[in-house]
């Protein structure tokens, strides 16, 4: 999506700068962004660090390379970026250059740090709160409209950033975009619907999703907007835990006509191919797709569905799908040595109330079901069986796919998104941290996986 070339003229010219030790020189050079190098040297030229390219989408790997440095020499390469809440997050990693003096993550193995082996892009996956910064956070983007700003520095040996002085020898800084040029966000609230609506440039029209996420209530963008990045229009609704929506905020007010309006204000849009709209949802939003598929009377063309019940976990207060307070039912949390909970068992499908379940015989469209084998929050194994069984048993177990990945946690999100395995539930009326799971190398790896596999899929049932 978006492009960065390196001059080599402009690379060639730096082996004739004759400059005295220790002075910096920053230039801009054709594809780099704020680039720092130190010459330490009269006669070699000094390490530089380069990153190509230097914007990109969220889902796009870039390629991290130094050249000049001392032959098979230890360094550390370091990343460091803020949140929009303004948390510090970091990762490191060391490496030894080769025998021309030159490093590539694409291509060589991390001996130490916050991963290890050969991993093109650990340096984001891998990233963690520095230390002193808040405790329970999970790194997700507020403002898609701005990138995360990345420095990536290359410092002399192999050091821990954090636990004292180190030398930098050549710095890059690299942009990442959950939004491409061109893409279109809308604010909804009309109609009683809260939301966001993001449109891929050009005239259209295009396919669509309804995007619902969990739990956690309110309004998230940054699938929507990322989807549409892809050529999707996509809505992110907001269905609790929302300033524009009917209170309290810890239960769910709205009806199944809330979420058939929603569907359909995709649907009738004058840029969206009306018989092309799918669904997906993450955790409790991937039981209420299932509900949509199977209740309200709506067609989507495919659903994907993350981690999530095939019945609320919650117990209904009528049959239109709004429901009791969400603390009302903690027959079946838990909890580990640090007091964190773990929801898992809540959603298990023996502890599902039995009028709570979606009716799975009536799904007519194309499901894929994705499975972090190590998800701490919901019984993701168990509701997968259940609904290929379901399927199965209805004679429609052809429209059923399952992706599982062991090590993964419940969050799998967009590619390259560092994985909480714990965070922040809620502060009031007391602190509350809950677990999610999912280990930082396999969690990352189904990340990359799945997203792939989900624009398959999509290309599939709603451009083919």
């Amino acid at each position: 999506m978006f492009r960065a070339n390196a001059s080599v003229k402009a690379m060639g010219q730096l082996s004739h700068i004759k400059l005295k030790p220790d002075f910096t020189v920053c230039r801009k050079l054709a594809g780099f962004h704020r680039l720092t190098v130190r010459w330490k040297s009269n006669t070699r030229p000094a390490p530089i660090l380069m990153a190509a390219p230097v914007r990109a989408l969220i889902d796009e790997q870039i390629s991290i390379r130094g050249h000049f440095l001392p032959l098979h020499c230890p360094v550390t390469v370091h990343a460091r970026m803020h949140s929009d809440e303004g948390d510090l997050w970091e990762s490191f990693a060391h490496y030894y250059a080769n025998e021309s003096g030159a490093l590539s993550l694409t291509r060589d193995p991390s001996v130490g740090g916050s991963y290890l082996g050969c991993e093109p892009m650990g340096l984001f996956w891998s990233m963690q709160p520095a230390p002193g910064e808040r405790e329970g956070l999970r790194l997700r983007k507020k403002n898609v409209e701005t990138p995360y700003v990345v420095h990536i520095s290359l410092l002399e040996g192999h050091v821990s950033p954090s636990e004292g002085q180190s030398t930098e020898l050549a710095a890059v800084t690299a942009e990442r975009w959950y939004i491409a040029p061109g893409v279109k966000r809308i604010e909804i609230n009309q109609n009683r619907l809260v939301g966001t609506l993001f449109i891929p440039p050009g005239p259209g029209p295009f396919p669509a999703l309804l995007d619902l996420w969990g739990m956690g209530g309110g309004l998230q963008e940054y699938r929507s907007s990322l989807l549409a990045s892809r050529g999707y229009v996509s809505f992110s609704l907001a269905y609790f835990g929302h300033k524009d929506l009917p209170g309290p905020l810890n239960r769910i007010n709205v009806r199944d006509s809330y979420f058939k309006a929603a569907f359909h204000l995709l649907q009738d849009h004058p840029q969206v191919v009306s018989d092309r709209v799918g669904i997906i949802g993450l955790s409790f939003g991937c039981y209420l797709m299932l509900r949509i598929a199977t209740k309200t009377g709506v067609k989507p063309s495919c659903l994907i569905g993350i981690n999530g019940p095939a019945g609320s976990t919650v117990p209904l207060s009528d049959s239109d799908g709004r429901t009791e307070q969400f603390e009302s039912f903690q027959k079946y949390w838990n909890f580990d040595d640090e007091g964190r909970v773990i929801f898992k068992e809540v959603s298990l499908p023996a502890n599902i109330l039995p009028e709570n379940f979606v009716k799975l015989e009536k799904l007519d469209c194309p499901l894929m079901y994705i499975v972090g084998e190590d998800d701490l929050s919901a019984s993701s194994i168990e509701n997968a069986d259940l609904i290929e069984e379901s399927l199965r048993s209805a004679s429609k177990g052809h429209l059923f796919t399952r992706l599982s990945y062991p090590g993964a946690g419940h969050l799998i999100e967009p590619p390259y998104s560092p994985n909480a395995r714990a965070s922040m539930w809620s502060i009031k009326p007391k602190k509350l941290i809950t677990m999610w799971g999912g280990h930082p190398g396999p969690h990352a790896a189904a990340q990359e996986d799945a997203w792939k596999k989900m624009l398959d899929y999509l290309e599939k049932n709603l451009r083919s």
